[in-house]
């Protein structure tokens, strides 16, 4: 069984699926945006999902449903008793109660819990700042954390509600912190996040690194080196400002004859960033907006370069090990998951976060050396496969389960 939320990656799907297809009774209980209360179940790909809802989702919701959500606990009783689970998978909690592990020790169920991003200790997820927009370590007494929450709700000048606001986030990080310590295995994408959490306290022997897996392409959309025209660089991403696509633009300016960008992701996520970038954006930049996943590899396979311009920690960065997958090189930032999946100048290259002349250096140097790209692309190392990462699950599954026996 799975508990997800709003936050549900494609790649846990693709697991539940696989899972399925191997002949285990999967159930994903996930919660849902809408008005008063209920419930609703449906099987989606061979999985059984059960859905609930306690009202509509908002960023203060999503704090208070931590807390305390008793329509969301005695949905997922409910859920408990008609699957009867042996071990639950939680893949996010993000507007789910906390108390969700505690229903799960009460029954004696073993669970382990995927790091997809740093919201466990960090509220806002990303570790990111929406006062100053820098990376942060983390909390500092929580009022830092108090400071970006009023930031992030268009309040920043409201400081009496400092402290206030620092106590609950106190509070919160205190429930969050003993699902992580109970569960049987934490898993983590990348060394980065198990280091991170570490930093937090967090035990570092109960996180196991898994990275997600990936198929490749078909032979017919797998990248080739392109013989003539400008360099093709390719965004495929989020479209929103910690993602640093306008880093790139910058960088882009005085070389529109040699180098090309095309840019996909939903527009519709942040219109203003959205028509900043379409505002920096020369001739030379195409926007092919919200991409299928077929379309993925269709659009990687005509490219020459893929580009990663985050400021903020990446937990693992798919489009990165995606690039991979198809014989791509990635430039990406000095930063976070990034810095340990790229290998500079070997099957990519790094720079830094944000440094607008230092990311036109390197796109200039793609165009002055044409045998580099022909080097990194023979240097990519493929990233595990689908049916690899759900058998190293199925054996953390088993571990945790006999882990699970002994603690009893």
């Amino acid at each position: 069984m799975y508990s997800s939320s709003p936050k549900e990656h494609f790649s846990d799907r693709l697991l539940a699926s696989s899972q399925s297809q191997r002949g285990h009774q999967v159930t994903i209980f996930c919660r849902r945006s809408a008005a008063g209360t209920g419930e609703e179940v449906y099987t989606e790909g061979g999985v059984r999902v059960e859905v609930a809802w306690s009202g509509l989702y908002s960023p203060a919701r999503r704090l208070l449903s931590t807390v305390h959500e008793p329509a969301l606990l005695r949905s997922l009783e409910r859920v408990l008793e008609r699957s009867r689970p042996e071990l639950v998978h939680i893949q996010h909690l993000m507007g789910l109660p906390a108390a969700c592990t505690r229903l799960l020790q009460q029954r004696g169920i073993p669970f382990v819990i995927t790091l997809h991003d740093y919201w466990w200790i960090c509220a806002n997820a990303q570790l990111l700042t929406h006062h100053s927009h820098q990376v942060c370590p983390g909390p500092r007494a929580f009022w830092n954390c108090a400071h970006c929450a009023l930031a992030r709700a268009g309040h920043s000048r409201l400081w009496p509600a400092l402290p206030l606001l620092a106590g609950a986030l106190a509070w919160r990080n205190q429930l969050l912190q003993q699902p992580l310590r109970v569960a049987q295995y934490l898993i983590a994408p990348t060394q980065f996040v198990r280091r991170w959490y570490s930093t937090q306290g967090i035990p570092p022997r109960k996180i196991v690194v898994l990275p997600h897996g990936i198929d490749p392409p078909p032979p017919a959309l797998r990248a080739s080196p392109r013989a003539d025209g400008p360099v093709r660089l390719v965004y495929i991403g989020g479209i929103a400002w910690q993602k640093g696509i306008h880093v790139v633009l910058e960088a882009l300016q005085g070389l529109e004859e040699k180098v090309e960008l095309w840019i996909a992701g939903d527009e519709s996520y942040d219109p203003a960033y959205t028509r900043r970038l379409r505002a920096l954006a020369t001739p030379n930049v195409r926007f092919l907006g919200l991409l299928a996943h077929t379309e993925v590899w269709e659009t990687l396979a005509q490219a020459d370069a893929v580009v990663v311009p985050s400021l903020w920690y990446e937990t693992y960065s798919l489009i990165t090990h995606e690039a991979f997958a198809a014989h791509v090189a990635v430039i990406a930032s000095r930063l976070g998951a990034l810095e340990e999946a790229v290998r500079d100048g070997i099957d990519g290259l790094l720079v830094p976060p944000g440094d607008v002349a230092a990311w036109r250096a390197a796109i200039v140097r793609l165009v002055d050396q044409p045998g580099l790209l022909a080097t990194m692309r023979a240097n990519t190392r493929p990233p595990i496969t689908v049916a690899e990462h759900v058998s190293r699950i199925e054996s953390l599954y088993l571990a945790a389960r006999s882990l699970r026996r002994t603690d009893d």
